[in-house]
């Protein structure tokens, strides 16, 4: 390997880092300056083919481009990474509306429901983290929204946790829909899953923020 090579092969296998623009103006004098010497001192009567240096001199280039591509998909990156997060931020402790369970902790939870609109009754039905029914009541057609006291259908409080609520929309006695009421939750954490954003809610429920209606 001559001379000139070992510093294309130096430049080569530097890590890249922040600071590389610089080093690589500075190995671009080193080489000019060692292609030079080579030129002053080679032997007169086997003199080195000029291709050779168009070699070394696109093997450089070619380095250089890489390292500087490199760095731009660097901060690239990094900008984006930057972006994404600026965009999460501003959910953590905000008051979010979406189709999902609410924590009850002995005060009344704020639905907003809506029946199927041919419906002629419809029903909240609620069950516990479980799973199991634990209460059912009629809901009145014309309101957008309905409070849920907490209380089964004996009129016994129930214990804090998490629970789930569906409204059944009936016409004649026949189940017509079933849809999940909206209410408000605390945003504790945001996250990007599978290029999503995603909000955990104080009590626990995950939702994607695409499902989000309202906030305050």
């Amino acid at each position: 390997m001559t001379t000139v090579e070992a510093v294309g092969a130096n430049v080569a296998a530097r890590p890249v880092n922040a600071a590389q623009k610089p080093v690589i103006d500075s190995d671009f004098e080193t080489f000019l300056k060692m292609l030079t010497t080579q030129m002053k001192n080679q032997d007169p009567l086997n003199p080195m083919d000029s291709s050779d240096f168009a070699v070394q001199l696109a093997t450089f280039s070619s380095v250089e481009q890489q390292v500087l591509t490199n760095d731009l998909l660097k901060g690239l990156s990094t900008q984006m990474g930057q972006a994404g997060m600026a965009q999460l931020a501003p959910w953590v402790g905000m008051d979010a509306r979406a189709p999902m369970p609410a924590r009850f902790d002995g005060f009344p939870v704020t639905l907003q429901v809506r029946p199927e609109p041919t419906a002629d009754s419809a029903i909240l039905v609620v069950r516990n983290d479980r799973g199991e029914v634990v209460d059912s009541r009629p809901l009145s057609l014309t309101d957008d929204s309905a409070e849920w006291s907490g209380r089964d259908g004996a009129g016994q409080s129930l214990p804090s946790g998490l629970y789930q609520f569906e409204v059944e929309s009936y016409l004649q006695d026949t189940l017509q829909q079933t849809s999940i009421p909206e209410v408000y939750g605390r945003v504790i954490e945001a996250r990007i899953e599978n290029g999503a954003t995603v909000l955990l809610m104080e009590g626990g429920a995950v939702i994607a923020a695409d499902k989000v209606t309202a906030v305050r």
